[in-house]
């Protein structure tokens, strides 16, 4: 399938994964301009809070409180990561459209995270995504650390599908692949997605890629050639994981948004407003961030300016 006939959908994670990394901790009605803005500018699914202990992520402390302030859109999904029971039972009351749920792909970096071995997060996603399904709710788990752990070093593929085969049995909307700390090159994304693309049949397909290693969008590419359906990125490029070392660097839905609208794939975003709202969110954290577009500018636009100021 050419790119031309593509069509991708691009998942805002900035309010969830954007934030819970950085040390300003904004205020509840900003968080909601920052969701606001980013539907304004064409995004129609984003991760906007999760559901944990607010000791361990104190950026997420409001996630109630956000999720009852959210603008209430008939073509917008909101999301709330889980990651036990405890974080479901949250999400449930507080009437979210969808829960992801994480699964570590490594035994040393979930139970630093999650407290558990990895096997003991599959079985409490099989009852959440149960018990999710009951109540009406869209669940959907993601592999994170699929390519590489920060503790244990590489990640088998065969450790990856093996994950695969027991979480899909929880028949989840959505299967995501997470490059948590941007180790990923485009070869292993193209492996990892074929093999998991045979397996599980017709389920959508999400990854999510951090630019750690200034990899992030050459894997979002080597993600769409492979027939993705879904990426994450985040306004600005901010974030990254709170419990990983060096995981910095969410790939930016800015530039995201430019290279796959320069590749003609179909995203629905509006680039500029993207960039405005990654300029906002400058002001809100009192620093840069790390995305390219809001300082290079949008060509071919930036040679017109160029040009009528020369």
């Amino acid at each position: 399938m050419s790119d031309a006939s593509r069509k991708i959908s691009i998942i805002e994670v900035g309010p969830r994964d954007g934030l819970q990394s950085e040390p300003e901790i904004l205020d509840t009605s900003t968080k909601l301009e920052f969701v606001t803005r980013a539907i304004g500018a064409g995004i129609r699914r984003l991760e906007v809070t999760s559901f944990v202990h607010p000791k361990r992520v104190p950026q997420m402390a409001d996630a109630e409180a956000l999720i009852a302030g959210l603008p209430k859109r008939d073509d917008v999904t909101y999301i709330g990561l889980v990651l036990n029971r405890k974080g479901f039972e949250r999400a449930r009351e507080s009437g979210i459209d969808e829960i992801g749920m994480a699964v570590i792909a490594s035994d040393t970096y979930n139970e630093r995270n999650q407290g558990v071995p990895t096997s003991e997060s599959i079985k409490a996603w099989l009852d959440i995504a149960r018990d999710a399904r009951a109540a009406g709710m869209r669940a959907n788990v993601m592999v994170s650390s699929a390519f590489g752990c920060p503790f244990e070093g590489e990640v088998p593929l065969a450790r990856v599908l093996d994950i695969v085969d027991q979480i899909m049995a929880g028949e989840p909307v959505e299967l995501g692949l997470a490059d948590s700390i941007g180790v990923g090159v485009p070869a292993q994304v193209t492996e990892m997605v074929g093999a998991i693309r045979e397996r599980i049949g017709a389920t959508p397909i999400r990854c999510h890629f951090h630019n750690t290693r200034n990899t992030g969008l050459a894997n979002a590419q080597a993600a769409v050639d492979a027939g993705v359906d879904s990426l994450d990125a985040s306004i600005g490029g901010i974030g990254g994981c709170p419990f990983a070392p060096a995981a910095t660097g969410n790939i930016p839905t800015d530039d995201l948004v430019y290279l796959l609208n320069r590749s003609g794939v179909d995203t629905g975003v509006d680039l500029p407003g993207i960039i405005e709202t990654s300029d906002w969110l400058q002001q809100q954290l009192g620093k840069g961030v790390p995305a390219m577009l809001p300082k290079a500018g949008i060509f071919p636009d930036v040679a017109e300016q160029y040009r009528a100021a020369s």
